[in-house]
């Protein structure tokens, strides 16, 4: 009985001090508030293919950083009717939700103009870490994206974390 007190008074004392960690309070952001502007120089590795000009897209930090590994965020894209958005890939998971506009989301390494699935306000989508995919806009669209840091599009090719084998000497 005593080591089933000790046991609770341990685990009473480790969710104390998890909960210190976490928010303090609730965070609460309205549209006015959103600070949009151009996406960080590092957010965009590698070349987008040609004839795709460089992202037209607006971004807004609602949570966290996305330039941090390892730390939740949550960002809004805001992009004008018309993007087209080339081939690419993230180094982490990409949950993205629809709040305006349209968005159609096409998996591959090839754009294409009738492929993907339209998404349009209230829609949610995942797109899985290292899968290539693209998109197109239509209306001028706002996607709110979340994930955990960092968060980079990808246009070049997918390099291994490992150092490829070496080969072995006679």
């Amino acid at each position: 009985m005593i080591l089933y007190r000790v046991v609770f008074a341990i685990t009473l004392t480790c969710l104390a001090l998890l909960g210190q960690t976490a928010h303090k309070s609730h965070l609460t952001v309205t549209p006015d508030q959103l600070k949009w502007g151009p996406l960080p120089a590092g957010a965009v590795r590698g070349t987008p293919p040609q004839g795709f000009g460089a992202p037209r897209a607006e971004i807004a930090v609602i949570e966290g950083d996305p330039t941090k590994p390892g730390l939740p965020f949550v960002i809004r894209i805001k992009a004008p009717d018309g993007e087209k958005v080339a081939p690419h890939w993230h180094p982490a998971d990409e949950h993205l939700t629809i709040l305006q506009g349209t968005f159609a989301l096409g998996m591959g390494e090839k754009f294409s103009e009738s492929e993907g699935t339209e998404l349009t306000a209230g829609s949610y989508a995942t797109v899985s870490k290292r899968m290539w995919h693209f998109g197109r806009i239509k209306g001028e669209t706002i996607i709110q994206v979340h994930g955990i840091g960092p968060f980079v599009i990808n246009f070049g090719p997918m390099t291994s974390a490992k150092p490829a084998p070496k080969p072995k000497s006679e």
